[in-house]
């Protein structure tokens, strides 16, 4: 076998709290990309893929703790950098009847905010050994500015290098001072990406545009090389090159338990099929597989023993 895969995930893991306010709570993490990290380490392992998760955490118990278990996963903590003092963030999910969430957020101080306020950063000085790199909306929405255009100026360089950039939209509006810096940051980021894994829906709501239709048009018309369009139940439609977008077909889900990681954990199946030789089409319905098994269950990670047979 040659050399693995290497991916490097950036983003933000924060301490997640499970349950209801003054209720029963249950303490895990979690966070996007950290998401996507996990379930592409579990889906590539046996292809060769190794996969790194890069962000900031404190000198703290609780990053300790964090790292730990990121750990067992099989992410490598090479691009890690922890700061004295910091503390990573916190959030509380709260689930209603129907599977869906409702988010609390602490984490404004969050030491992730700060990667970048270095001269130099490990991710930074891994560059040249990274195959492909997986950020966020998030991810952006985190840095400040020159934060921001830190990691974007990475990720040119990544690409330039042929190696893969994916970027994957999760717009948030709390976490942005508006939509015109949103709209400019992601359009930033699809054009320096190879792969944009995209969420209908918010890119209706980033761009204001209350027409899917109209929208669907414009999101398959960005000039990444291949991108993939997430409609919920609907079919998922991928574009590759020049070549007309192609309907991959979700699954039915006879119960939604918790809609939590749904596209994280498509975006780590679908990276991990297509950086081990898979077709798009055939990475989104590996994509579509894992998600319809995650939204069964509660937790953005579920336990691995519910998708063996989806990592053999």
């Amino acid at each position: 076998m040659g050399r693995a895969i290497r991916v490097v995930s950036f983003g933000e893991c924060m301490l997640e709290l499970q349950g209801e306010a003054f209720g029963a709570m249950r303490q895990t993490f979690g966070g996007d990309t950290l998401n996507t990290a996990v379930y592409l380490a579990r889906c590539g392992a046996r292809h060769g893929i190794s996969v790194d998760y890069a962000t900031a955490l404190g000198d703290d118990a609780l990053s300790s703790g964090l790292m730990t278990r990121w750990a067992a996963e099989g992410l490598g903590l090479g691009c890690v950098r922890r700061i004295a003092g910091r503390l990573p963030g916190l959030y509380l999910i709260e689930v209603d009847a129907s599977g869906e969430r409702r988010f609390s957020y602490w984490r404004e101080q969050a030491a992730a905010r700060a990667y970048f306020e270095a001269p130099t950063t490990p991710l930074e000085e891994e560059e040249a050994h990274i195959d492909a790199l997986y950020f966020s909306g998030i991810s952006l929405a985190i840095l400040p500015a020159a934060g921001r255009q830190r990691l974007l100026a990475l990720a040119g360089r990544v690409r330039a290098r042929g190696a893969m950039v994916a970027f994957d939209n999760n717009y948030r509006p709390r976490l942005w001072q508006g939509a015109a810096a949103a709209r400019d940051a992601f359009a930033a980021a699809t054009d320096v990406a190879t792969l944009a894994l995209m969420t209908l829906d918010d890119e209706q709501a980033l761009a204001g545009e209350l027409d899917a239709a109209t929208q669907l048009k414009n999101t398959l018309a960005l000039a990444c090389a291949e991108v993939v369009v997430k409609r919920g139940a609907l079919p998922t439609l991928v574009r590759a090159g020049s070549a007309g977008p192609v309907e991959v077909p979700t699954l039915h889900v006879p119960k939604v338990v918790d809609t939590t990681a749904a596209g994280d954990s498509f975006a780590g199946a679908y990276l991990a099929a297509r950086l081990s030789g898979a077709t798009p089409e055939q990475a989104a319905h590996a994509g579509n597989l894992l998600a319809a098994r995650v939204v069964q269950q509660r937790g953005a990670l579920i336990d691995p023993s519910a998708m063996a047979d989806l990592m053999e």
